[in-house]
């Protein structure tokens, strides 16, 4: 066995970034865990800052970094790739920052209303989905993992992941042969679609990236195949945490439509029926994640997916007539969107979780709820942006300042151990019923590093525990 060998991955991964920076790391970090296998590093040196991925699944491996090569070359917003490990179960990458569009999404609406500059952000990466979407059609799909195309059996796979760990998992109640032939007649169905085009397969908020405000950026692509334009598209405008409204859905609906028209002849009426049986087939394969994660794997923040799921499976139940064509599969939906079982996961959060952002010259927010105060962190000793003329009338919202802190070691460090204590709060809160919880971020000013502060525990927070989050920026409200 040769010494490179014999180097455990974490280490391999490690000479990999000396070799190709030709310096020293000065900080890595494990970056939270998602819901794949694969573990992400950042990594810091002196002039660079990327991240680092390690993954034992090597042609899953192979897939995304043949991809990325292929829509690099494209000019498609996407990971460069750095450098590969001879082993192929390591590499360096483009390190696009923390903020998703679900962050985004979740810390700037209000309930339905979708603020403008967001729903311009959809706009451009439905935009940039068309262009993977038919640029895609030409790589090599030789590369693709598990599968070459989203095909009959692929469809199969995703159906019986659903019935076997959704539907027998949360008790409900099936004629399994009567079901079985409903999904053979419904992905067939689907298949009279033209299955032509590159499918992202993951194409949603968290695989969004939100470098600045007007160009995203793209990550996750691995599972990548041939299949049909609806099935992305559909990932996107249902796509459950985020729970888009759904006059919001069709707007974005329309405006796929006008923008692949303008690429390829579309037959509309045809792609809007063929549109909600790939919202429907996405929705359960979802539902089969959630429930392989949360009921069998234990891990609960998978299940707080399950109640907006249900939702818009009541709604696609209402717009898409399954019952005369596929009524078992019809029947067992419609048991699920009725199971009392699921409806007591569904119930609203108890604990709500107060996040202040405040400047100490006016002194620390005070908690009206009755729970007596709560966490507050002194952000004063992280490098502040706001020395620098070029942040000085920024915040910590915008994202020249995001990506300011994003290379802050100290700032990782700090929202580190913030996470950790919270953590251990939030848990016991949520065991014994407690209903309020304050956390409060200070700063000189109340500008840049608190409001950073802020929006990351409330992102953080809300995609790990079923708490509802009220979040405010005292010193910037007060200013407005």
């Amino acid at each position: 066995m040769s010494p490179k060998m014999e180097l455990s991955v974490y280490e391999r991964l490690k000479a990999l970034y000396t070799q190709w920076a030709g310096e020293p790391i000065e900080s890595i970090s494990q970056l939270p865990a998602s819901g794949s296998y694969r573990v992400y590093y950042r990594i810091t040196g002196k002039t660079h800052n990327v991240l680092g991925a390690i993954n034992s699944d090597v042609k899953e491996n192979r897939a995304f970094i043949e991809f990325s090569r292929f829509f690099y070359e494209k000019g498609l917003r996407i990971p460069e790739i750095y450098a590969v490990d001879a082993e192929l179960d390591c590499y360096l990458l483009e390190d696009f920052g923390n903020t998703t569009l679900f962050d985004w999404l979740s810390t700037a609406r209000r309930e339905d209303e979708i603020p403008a500059n967001i729903v311009d952000f959809y706009k451009k990466t439905i935009e940039q989905l068309v262009e993977f979407q038919i640029q895609g059609r030409y790589l090599d799909f030789g590369f693709a993992y598990p599968r070459a195309s989203f095909d009959k059996q692929s469809m199969m796979w995703d159906l019986h992941y659903f019935k076997y760990y959704f539907l027998k998992l949360a008790k409900i109640p099936f004629d399994e042969q009567l079901l079985e032939d409903d999904f053979n007649r419904f992905s067939d169905y689907l298949l009279e679609a033209d299955c032509d085009y590159f499918l992202y397969r993951d194409f949603q908020s968290r695989n969004v990236m939100v470098v600045d405000e007007n160009v995203p950026a793209f990550i996750d692509y691995q599972g990548g195949r041939k299949g049909a334009l609806q099935y992305d598209l559909a990932s996107l405008l249902f796509d459950a945490k985020a729970d888009l409204p759904h006059a919001f859905r069709e707007e974005l609906l329309n405006y796929y439509i006008m923008v692949l028209s303008r690429k390829v002849k579309v037959n509309e009426q045809s792609f809007r029926s063929h549109f909600y049986g790939y919202v429907l087939i996405r929705i359960m394969q979802a539902m089969g994640a959630y429930g392989f994660r949360g009921f069998y794997e234990k891990k609960e923040h998978f299940l707080k997916s399950i109640p907006y799921a249900l939702r818009n499976l009541s709604y696609l139940l209402e717009v898409f007539d399954l019952r005369q064509r596929f009524s078992s599969l019809s029947d067992a939906l419609r048991e699920v969107v009725n199971s009392e079982f699921l409806q007591q996961i569904s119930e609203e959060p108890t604990l709500t979780i107060t996040i202040n952002s405040f400047s100490y010259k006016r002194g620390i927010p005070i908690d009206f709820s009755g729970n007596g105060g709560g966490f507050v962190f002194d952000c004063r000793a992280i490098h502040n942006p706001g020395r620098y003329e070029a942040y000085k009338t920024k915040t910590g919202k915008d994202p020249e300042v995001i990506a300011f802190f994003e290379k802050e070691p100290e700032m990782h460090d700090f929202l580190k151990n913030v996470y950790d204590m919270l953590e251990q709060s939030v848990r016991k809160y949520l065991e014994r019923g407690f209903k309020h919880l304050m956390v409060n971020f200070g700063c000189t000013g109340g500008q840049h590093r608190s409001v950073y502060c802020a929006e990351q525990l409330a992102a953080h927070l809300k995609s790990s525990h079923p708490v509802k989050i009220k979040l405010k920026h005292v010193e910037q409200e007060m200013r407005n």
